[in-house]
């Protein structure tokens, strides 16, 4: 197995493309987790509220 003797640094540019990727994955994932949320409260609204009626 080949080891560089020396640490690889990424250049100037590929942290700069890499700084442009993360903002979208973390957006990505906090988008499937607000819509995650969002389906299991409509769920359990239409589960459990409407099935009881109107009340007073």
């Amino acid at each position: 197995m080949f080891e560089p003797d020396e640490p690889v640094e990424p250049t100037a540019e590929e942290l700069e493309r890499i700084y442009q990727r993360a903002p979208a994955g973390a957006l990505t994932v906090a988008g499937i987790a607000m819509a995650l949320v969002f389906s299991l409260w409509l769920v359990f609204y239409l589960a459990v509220f409407l099935p009881r009626g109107f009340q007073q």
